[in-house]
């Protein structure tokens, strides 16, 4: 997972009750899918687990087994040091070209080390050719 690129992201609708996320996560560890990055947000009665993993066949065979309430997205996955104002860049570097970014997220580092950010924007390609140069 070291280059930038975009990848399929699964979100997945919870409901928000003990066991449901674990129930959910030991499916795709059954199959076998590590996950890249993760995000979970609620909403009072229901949540949204995104996630980026290593295998989408595996992860997809895993959801449609246990699982009915789902989606795929693209996104733009790529690391960023973990240091301040590193993602700030990134998201300037954006909004100067005129891209916009829906919602984003990032994986957890050590200090000093790089994380992965995981953006979902209204032109990926762009978003993509601009944080390349």
């Amino acid at each position: 997972m070291a280059a930038m690129r975009i990848e399929t992201q699964f979100s997945i609708f919870l409901i928000n009750t003990p066991g449901v996320l674990g129930a959910v996560t030991q499916a795709l560890s059954d199959m076998g899918v590590n996950l890249y990055a993760l995000s979970l947000t609620d909403s009072g009665e229901h949540g949204v687990l995104r996630i980026v993993c290593d295998d989408e066949e595996k992860a997809r065979a895993a959801l449609r087994e246990t699982h009915d309430r789902w989606t795929e997205a693209e996104v733009l996955v790529m690391p960023i040091g973990n240091q301040p104002g590193a993602f700030s860049m990134m998201t300037k570097q954006l909004a100067d070209s005129g891209v916009n970014v829906t919602y984003a997220y990032c994986t957890a580092a050590q200090e000093g080390g790089s994380t992965v950010a995981v953006l979902k924007c209204d032109d990926l390609e762009k978003a993509k050719s601009i944080l390349a140069s």
